[in-house]
């Protein structure tokens, strides 16, 4: 099968419903990305949406989603990811999505120490 027969072959699927979406694990320490930040910040639930909507937007994010807050230890309720190929690089994207995006709004940054296994959903 060539690439446009497959391209046209998914498209048919999304549009009956065969299929609803389509997504990538990319193992990025592979690509050399090696400073993995979840950045969570405490937002109020009615800017929550829409700055979510423009950190998602942003070069820098990879991920970003709305999480229920766990009151009282656990304030925050959005989340991204940041990718760097260095820590510096990584702290960098986050102070400057900060500054641009929230600032002011209660944050924390927390770097992966180890990497899970990633896998692609599997049915049936």
């Amino acid at each position: 099968m060539t690439q446009a027969e497959v391209i046209s072959l998914l498209a048919r699927m999304l549009r009956d419903s065969r299929i609803r979406r389509l997504g990538a694990v990319v193992r990025h320490r592979r690509l050399g990305y090696q400073a993995n930040a979840m950045v969570v910040w405490d937002v109020p639930d009615r800017r929550a949406a829409a700055l979510g909507h423009d950190l998602a937007g942003d070069r820098a994010v990879t991920l970003c989603y709305l999480r229920g807050r766990a009151l009282p230890e656990w304030p925050y309720n959005l989340y991204c990811m940041v990718h760097g190929r260095r820590r510096s690089r990584a702290l960098y994207d986050v102070k400057r999505i900060t500054g641009l995006y929230a600032p002011g709004f209660p944050r924390a940054v927390l770097f992966s120490n180890r990497c899970f296994a990633q896998r692609a959903a599997r049915y049936g």
